[in-house]
């Protein structure tokens, strides 16, 4: 099921998106125990195109206040996200993010990949937050172990944080960290050369958006309008709005094709001249965005 949400994920970033550039793509193909260690400017969907881009598996580390709601935290595991808890959401969860290291190691140990926000925090800027104790934790317990993942730095950096179009780039390197992790002073040594390595893997795209008032935009802007209307007030005053927005057109854009196939068979079209439509929809409707 994973593999093929991946797919579909992909292809719904790949519209999303108006450029994704990743540096070092042959990382994405790495096997093994991996530990991916990442910055978080922008909420689930630094998670969502990271994950995305790798050819494997990824299991995420994600707020634990959105596992709340047994809907919610259904899904969210199916996606492979496991919850970590702060203090502001109440000193009673805290004991849980045992679990979260404790299945990180595990996952590692296992051969997969984890992905950790090193920051712990997400903030819709490009400037590193204080780094939590979470990362050098699970790194010294599967040092513990006798078990050395192989570690990358993934810096991602957005044109910006609100809508479609955006230009993304992804920067990941492997980090080589050759001491054993085995006290305070070990962890504290790992979070400064892993935060040298992720100010410079943290690269700012500098074209803007442009949106083009053209057919496909006009097509496209009731839908739109209704979709970003929803989520603007779902998410307002958080840093959520465009992880949600992204997750709410994956799962009503089809629907929006359907619908028009609906009114498509009216006019009488032959089936494969209306597929090519509504393949093509999607596809031309980008060229709005540059």
């Amino acid at each position: 099921m994973i593999y093929i949400l991946k797919f579909f994920i992909r292809l719904a970033l790949s519209i999303f998106c108006k450029e994704v550039h990743v540096k070092n793509k042959h990382l994405l193909d790495t096997k093994g125990p991996l530990f991916i260690i990442a910055n978080h400017p922008n909420s689930f969907l630094d998670a969502i195109i990271i994950g995305a881009y790798y050819n494997r598996r990824v299991f995420f580390l994600a707020r634990g206040d959105v596992f709340e709601k047994r809907v919610y935290r259904y899904l969210l595991n199916a996606l492979n996200m496991i919850p970590v808890y702060r203090l502001r959401e109440g000193k009673e969860f805290l004991h849980l993010n045992d679990y979260a290291i404790r299945k990180s190691i595990q996952l590692i140990s296992e051969g997969e990949s984890v992905l950790i926000f090193i920051e712990g925090v997400c903030v819709n800027n490009h400037q590193l937050q204080p780094f939590k104790k979470g990362t050098a934790r699970i790194l010294e317990g599967l040092h513990h172990k006798n078990i050395f993942p192989i570690i990358h730095i993934a810096g991602i950096a957005y044109n910006n944080f609100k809508g479609i179009g955006k230009k993304v780039n992804i920067i990941i390197t492997e980090f080589l960290f050759d001491q054993k992790i085995e006290n305070a002073h070990h962890r504290v040594a790992f979070n400064n050369q892993v935060c040298q390595v992720l100010n410079d893997n943290i690269l700012i795209p500098t074209q803007k958006t442009v949106i083009h008032k053209n057919f496909w935009y006009f097509f496209h802007k009731p839908y739109y309008s209704l979709i970003h209307n929803f989520v603007e007030n779902k998410t307002k005053g958080s840093v959520f709005y465009d992880s949600v927005l992204f997750s709410v057109l994956l799962f009503t854009y089809p629907i929006f094709l359907f619908l028009l196939l609906l009114i498509l068979l009216q006019f009488n079209l032959s089936l494969p001249t209306i597929l090519i439509i509504l393949i093509a929809l999607p596809l031309l409707s980008k060229n709005s965005i540059s």
